[in-house]
């Protein structure tokens, strides 16, 4: 996998311009108060009243291709389109960022020539995300069920993308692979010892248990890709609950077990301290969707997944933007594997 660089230090320029820009309320059609932003990995969010907007960042890294205003217009189009399968209240429109012949800038449409473009979404209450009401223990059961709900529906609606069973271990086979792989990358300094023994021991469940895969690869969807606490939205008295953030810029990340979703969104509960209320999630996912997951291969899932974060954030450490902070997201990387082993080494001795 390659570093993600911006194209050029030109397009890092850009890029600093827009930002400055839309951190002004003043540059705003509806006029709000005061601009929030927030930095990530790949994108700049504006919070602006009641609404919200998304740039990205001029990146690249393997499928997802962001260098050109073109190809951001595209992912700007497949974010919207997608993301409003789980969450068609939030997601409103794309707007295009313009530059008039004066050489300034104007977020609305017939501003000139189009510099870049951005997501614009309905601002949801940062209480009511998931990842929030674990912190302030304000999530109870009752939470829960409109979440299961509207995931339910999602996962029996959304594309089938089966393989056969065949297919489906020789390509969880190839996933493992290619995790050890990438977190053994000598610029990214991790220990070679523990990555290798979180990979052989998720090769050797696979070889011992293999017809507890049986019939998996047939449950494969076109799902969401990044089912985290973060982007659940657990809804208010006004508004649904949703899922937000879709991973939008390769399909083929997002060609999932749903049983293997909702272990990833378990995991992160665990995380944050709310063990009890992952398995509750489970266990209604479980129910709703009338599919009886073992224990064992839930807890595989979760070390898969915790394998694939530990690479998110092992990648930090190239990042120039990050500069500084390698020792944060090596540590980060180290808790992820630790959780990998952990949940690997259950799954193991539940034979």
């Amino acid at each position: 996998m390659k570093p993600i660089v911006p194209r050029t230090r030109a397009a890092s320029g850009r890029l600093d311009e827009k930002v400055a820009f839309l951190t002004d309320a003043r540059h705003y059609p509806h006029r709000p108060r005061v601009i929030w932003s927030i930095e990530t990995h790949f994108a700049w969010i504006f919070l602006a009243g009641e609404r919200a907007y998304k740039l990205k960042k001029p990146l690249h890294q393997a499928s997802m291709d962001y260098r050109t205003v073109a190809l951001r217009e595209r992912a700007c189009r497949a974010e919207l389109e997608l993301n409003r399968r789980l969450a068609p209240d939030v997601y409103r429109r794309i707007v295009p960022l313009g530059r008039a012949r004066d050489g300034r800038l104007a977020l609305r449409a017939g501003a000139g020539q189009a510099v870049d473009w951005l997501v614009q979404m309905r601002r949801l209450p940062a209480a009511r995300m998931l990842d929030q009401a674990i912190a302030e223990r304000s999530v109870g059961v009752r939470d829960l069920e409109p979440v299961v709900a509207r995931l339910a529906a999602f996962f029996r609606s959304a594309e089938r993308r089966p393989m056969t069973d065949r297919a489906y271990r020789a390509h969880m086979r190839a996933e493992i692979r290619h995790s050890a792989r990438a977190l053994l990358a000598p610029d990214l300094a991790l220990q070679a010892r523990r990555v290798k023994r979180v990979m052989q021991l998720q090769l050797a469940w696979l070889a011992r248990h293999r017809q507890l895969l049986d019939g998996r690869g047939a449950m494969l969807r076109d799902g969401h890709g990044d089912l985290r606490p973060e982007h659940v939205f657990l809804g208010t008295a006004r508004r649904a609950a949703c899922v937000i953030d879709c991973l939008e810029f390769d399909a083929r990340l997002r060609r999932l077990d749903p049983a293997e979703e909702m272990a990833f969104l378990a995991m992160e509960c665990a995380r944050l301290g709310a063990t009890r209320l992952g398995r509750d999630l489970l266990a209604r996912y479980a129910q709703a969707m009338d599919d009886s997951i073992p224990q064992p291969l839930i807890e595989f899932y979760m070390s898969r997944r915790a394998m694939v974060r530990a690479q998110i954030a092992a990648w930090h450490v190239r990042d120039p933007e990050f500069a500084g902070h390698a020792r944060q997201w090596r540590a980060r990387a180290y808790s992820y594997l630790n959780d990998a082993l952990c949940y690997v080494r259950r799954a193991n001795a539940r034979d």
